[in-house]
């Protein structure tokens, strides 16, 4: 009890005197455009961490390997520490649809009164002591996702004398599937040493009670398009002849799954590692929040045969993401398409390779009569076989655990305890974040620490980020820097 007052205490005092300075600081970090694929801007974005930790007093380097974004790393040695605790977060950012945005520029931070579906009405940014609401939110890309816990890390350390040894490790293409972080890794394994990875990614519950997680699931995607004639055709003079490959696709997608969300594909749940006594216990001493997320989505009905979102985020999924043939709206045109293509992430969960996941769609796609292609099919392959499908599988990363019942995972749980009570803890994240390669490279426990509001829009248009989830935010950094 008295840590919380502390802490309530602590806020208090940082509401007064720093809220509107650390915002400006956020302000221009989330101003920069971040795109994974863009590597100019994700330099600039590297330039703008290694000022902010600079003048903190944190030594610097940039881990490179070619053709990758650096990874900005930074450490803190601590006389008489006993451990050294490693936070990741990642400051690269999906694809961005300006047209989608309210104001059309994903990246000029704009602050509002309430989330956009409340009405909230832009303010100007504050100055130094003015008031700021706490249901104040800034929107603009990265703004939760993943650039809040760098901006929370810097501003505790601001006020924090850390007890541990401290690492930073800030990459660079999270959102591009982390395609060189094993063998950055590998090449710095030495450098990163530690007791524990924090992994700084994620939102809280959905109640907004802190939680912590203690693995992620892992991720793959797909790319599926099936053909039909080499050229759009009229659909008057052709709708009833040539084969549609939109309604082609439609079936295929519709065989994948049952109408409660059941993935139909063979062997698609073989392989779980189940949980453990620990892990059953966390889950089913986690928040009912089923029938409240329901209300605020505007679902009738959820999938899943009545399970809770929070066991079901503990069995893999497979998640139709996009689709695209022609046009719709005002652009759609009297056409029989000439192709459909849809996107799929598969989300894993521990025991399930990526690589043998994703061979059982495949298999799926061929069962279906299908002829599998990795290649643009040319006209032999095309007069040849009725159904084809070309699948563009991208790289992926397997899911990981660790376990509940280790100190350091004990010590994690009361130093975030200490400053925000009773805590949600998950043996897996819904989402995907790179986990594996500090366990299978390092051997090192991790454990996830969020701090983001879960409606934050994430990886879609307009996300954002709820103030008091900052100021929240940077109060359990601190603690997390000063665990003893």
């Amino acid at each position: 009890m008295r840590k919380v007052l502390l802490f309530c205490a602590w806020s208090l005092v940082f509401a007064q005197d720093r809220q509107a300075e650390v915002l400006a600081e956020f302000r221009d970090f989330v101003a920069i455009p971040n795109v994974a694929a863009d590597k100019t801007d994700i330099e600039r974005n590297a330039e703008a961490i290694r000022k902010m930790m600079e003048r903190r007093g944190i030594h610097v380097k940039f881990l490179r390997t070619p053709d990758a974004p650096p990874v900005v790393y930074g450490e803190i040695a601590v006389a008489g520490a006993k451990r050294t605790l490693i936070f990741y977060a990642h400051y690269d950012g999906q694809p961005v649809d300006a047209k989608q945005w309210a104001g059309g520029d994903p990246f000029r931070p704009v602050l509002r009164s309430a989330a956009l579906e409340k009405d909230g009405r832009v303010l100007p940014w504050p100055r130094p002591g003015d008031k700021i609401d706490p249901e104040w939110r800034i929107y603009g890309r990265s703004s939760s996702d993943d650039k809040a816990p760098i901006i929370a890390l810097m501003a505790a350390l601001d006020r924090a004398k850390p007890t541990s040894n401290i690492k930073f490790f800030f990459e660079g293409e999270e959102e591009a599937s982390s395609q060189h972080l094993e063998q950055i890794v590998r090449e710095n394994a030495a450098l990163l040493a530690g007791d524990v990875w924090l992994i700084c990614d994620g939102p809280l519950s959905q109640n907004r009670q802190q939680q912590i997680y203690f693995g992620a699931r892992g991720v793959a995607g797909l790319d599926v398009t099936v053909y039909g004639a080499r050229r759009e055709l009229h659909s008057g003079h052709y709708g009833n002849w040539a084969p549609n490959p939109a309604m082609m696709l439609a079936r295929l997608l519709a065989s994948m799954k049952d109408d409660d969300g059941r993935v139909l594909v063979d062997g698609f749940y073989e392989g779980i590692v189940a949980l453990s006594e620990s892990e059953r216990k966390a889950l089913a001493g986690s928040p009912d929040i089923d029938s409240e997320l329901r209300r605020e989505l505007w679902l009738a009905r959820t999938e899943g045969s009545g399970r809770k979102l929070n066991e079901l985020i503990n069995e893999p999924s497979l998640n139709v993401r996009g689709l695209e043939s022609v046009a719709v709206g005002k652009q759609a045109r009297n056409v029989v398409p000439a192709s459909a293509t849809a996107s799929i992430d598969l989300r894993l969960v521990k025991g399930i390779d990526w690589h043998v996941q994703a061979e059982r769609v495949i298999r799926h796609i061929e069962k279906q009569g299908y002829f599998v292609t990795k290649n643009e099919p040319d006209e032999s392959m095309r007069r040849q076989h009725p159904k084809i499908a070309r699948v563009i599988v991208e790289s992926g990363y397997n899911a990981v655990r660790t376990s509940m019942d280790l100190p350091i995972s004990r010590d994690v749980v009361k130093a975030v305890e200490g400053v925000r009570g009773p805590v949600v803890l998950m043996p897996t994240l819904g989402g995907s974040v790179p986990l594996w390669v500090f366990e299978g490279v390092m051997k090192t426990p991790m454990i996830g620490v969020p701090i983001v509001n879960h409606d934050n829009s994430q990886h879609s248009f307009n996300e954002n980020l709820r103030l008091q989830n900052l100021w929240d935010g940077i109060g359990t950094m601190e603690a997390l820097l000063t665990m003893r």
